[in-house]
């Protein structure tokens, strides 16, 4: 790889690369949306196939397609990407993608859509793609349910795997907190509300009881957060409910976190004389810690430094990611190597557009240094 010619070469090309944005934020592809992901995949593929040379290999998994490209020899470095979005259909009448000065907006676009075009305009500039393995799923919004284990599969035995996600202000992503998601749920009896409330069993009451010991299993001495988010109970206002749940958010920095937390959700017993409750869900997503990704930032902060581009900063972060499950089967693992910009999952999010030529050369850089060893 000639490093001199290749931040000129992609910065020469910014003007496609925005070009194959905007065609993958115009397909909309919210996740619970089979046919909207399957298009969007068949896009990505598409777009896949001209720039580096290779047909993607396609994985239906759960009425859901995943998309595999492999370059020739065994996998030295995975590419991780996604192309669902948190985004309803519909979204788009109202909110184009546009480009006003050097921020390209539009739903999808910064989580991760500008990052899949770039990664594929950065592997078109290297001479070689021997060992180079691309993974892009279309449920990550959704925990991975279907793509988890192929995920792995493809992950194991890897030198390194590079996740797309998106970098708000650049920074890379070296570390991420595991998830554990939960639905908890109390039982309680229905009586009328009016005539004989003192014969039921209040399961909204009960739920109030356990929402407040839920929340008291966070610890900010080891930024563990443990949150109650959507509720529900009831079913008719005059009514005492005898069923009533919560969703549990859990994020946590170490495995031995995670499990103090879902030990203790097991423990949850009931406050009223009656009630019963029921817990389902448990551990989503392992932590991917620093240990996993500092020999790769090093690395990455050298390949900046070849090209003349300013060393990314490093993060940790709440949120997870597919690297989670990369790093989680012992595979080095970066992330956040995708657009750079901000607002994930909010009104107006955003990606640079000056920067796409630029995170395309560093991940080109990158994964060429991974693929020979250097």
């Amino acid at each position: 790889m000639n490093v001199a010619t290749l931040l000129p070469r992609l910065r020469a090309s910014r003007t496609r690369i925005l070009d194959d944005v905007a065609t993958l934020v115009t397909c909309e592809s919210p996740s619970d949306d089979l046919a909207a992901t399957s298009a969007c995949a068949e896009l990505v593929g598409e777009i896949g196939r001209e720039l580096i040379g290779v047909t993607a290999q396609t994985h239906d998994i759960d009425g859901r397609r995943h998309l595999v490209w492999r370059c020739g020899g065994p996998t030295s470095v995975l590419l991780v990407g996604h192309c669902d979005t948190v985004w309803p259909l519909g979204t788009l009448a109202r909110w184009p993608f546009s480009v006003d000065g050097d921020r390209a907006t539009g739903p999808g676009v910064f989580d991760m859509k500008a990052g899949l075009a770039q990664m594929f305009h950065a592997l078109a500039a290297l001479d070689d793609l021997t060992g180079v393995t691309i993974l892009v799923t279309t449920d990550e919004e959704l925990g991975s349910p279907s793509s988890r284990a192929l995920i792995e599969t493809e992950a194991a035995g890897a030198r390194a795997a590079l996740i797309l996600e998106a970098s708000a202000a650049g920074a890379i992503k070296v570390a991420r907190k595991g998830v554990s998601l939960y639905r908890l749920t109390a039982h309680g009896t229905a009586s009328h509300a009016g005539l004989e409330p003192e014969a039921g069993v209040n399961a909204s009451i009960e739920i109030a009881h356990q929402v407040l010991a839920v929340a008291a299993l966070g610890d900010s001495g080891t930024g563990t957060t443990v949150t109650p988010t959507v509720l529900h109970g009831g079913r008719t206002t005059n009514t005492v409910p005898d069923s009533a749940e919560v969703a549990v958010d859990s994020r946590a920095a170490s495995r031995a976190e995670q499990l103090r937390v879902d030990d203790a959700l097991r423990a949850l017993r009931p406050v009223l004389p009656g009630a019963r409750l029921e817990l389902v869900g448990g551990i989503n997503r392992p932590p991917l810690d620093r240990g996993a990704s500092a020999g790769l930032f090093t690395l990455a902060a050298a390949q900046a430094e070849r090209l003349g581009l300013t060393p990314p900063g490093a993060a940790s972060v709440g949120g997870a990611s597919d690297g989670n499950f990369t790093a989680g089967v012992g595979t080095p693992t970066l992330d956040g190597l995708g657009a750079v910009g901000d607002h994930a999952h909010a009104e107006g999010e955003w990606a640079s557009v000056s920067a796409m030529p630029d995170r395309a050369a560093l991940l080109a850089a990158l994964v060429d240094a991974v693929r020979v060893g250097s």
